[in-house]
């Protein structure tokens, strides 16, 4: 099995983190992605207002009708810090000898992991897929980012991937730019907009019918 790794808090989720997944879920070949909702990102100043039974079912909702998504609450009966490199264990602990982990994740995510709690340690367990921004115009690659990170890799020209000594990889992957952010739809319900087509219809009803986000709850 190649399974797909897909982290975030998902204040709600919206089509950007679905498309985002089923683009990578294609280029790699993926046989699931799980969305994997966090409960308390240590990178973050104050942890999701909205609480986790709330966006776990969002994404549950949301995912239901792709038969390769999947859903993860493991961050979220975790105590503690969501650590990555935690969660990344769990999943290399119960899947089988032959199954490969790709973790996916944005590329402003990426370019903080030196500061990651053992961030060393996540590159044997997984291969990482780094998603462009919606904005992202340059080739995306390890220039730019910390020192102890591209020390790390070297380039794959064949593949056009980088190489981890442990035979691990990195890519880089430009997505559909989806100008979507979480952080926008729960201004405009604060507001007392409209949020359609930019969530799925089950999420704006889950999301109406318990009147979420009316006092700006959530953070992106």
């Amino acid at each position: 099995m190649k399974i797909g790794l897909f982290g975030g808090t998902f204040d709600p989720v919206h089509w950007g983190h679905l498309r985002s997944a089923e683009e990578v879920r294609e280029a790699f070949s993926l046989d699931r992605v799980v969305f994997i909702p966090a409960a308390n990102p240590p990178h973050r100043q104050r942890n999701p207002a909205t609480p986790a039974v709330h966006r776990a079912a969002m994404a549950r909702l949301a995912i239901a009708k792709n038969p390769r998504f999947a859903l993860s609450t493991v961050e979220l009966t975790r105590p503690g810090k969501s650590y990555s490199v935690d969660t990344i264990r769990y999943f290399k602990e119960r899947g089988g000898p032959r199954d490969s982990l790709y973790w996916i994740l944005g590329l402003d995510a990426f370019r903080e992991i030196g500061s990651w709690k053992n961030f060393q340690e996540i590159f044997p367990l997984c291969h990482l897929v780094v998603t462009s921004r919606p904005d992202c115009e340059e080739p995306m690659s390890l220039r730019g980012m910390p020192v102890a990170v591209r020390k790390l890799f070297c380039y794959d020209f064949h593949k056009q991937m980088y190489r981890h000594a442990s035979g691990t990889t990195l890519s880089f992957i430009k997505i559909t730019g989806l100008a979507i952010s979480a952080s926008d739809i729960r201004n405009r319900l604060q507001k007392g907009k409209s949020v359609r087509y930019l969530v799925p219809l089950e999420v704006e009803s889950y999301i109406r019918q318990r009147r979420l986000y009316r006092d700006g709850q959530g953070e992106r």
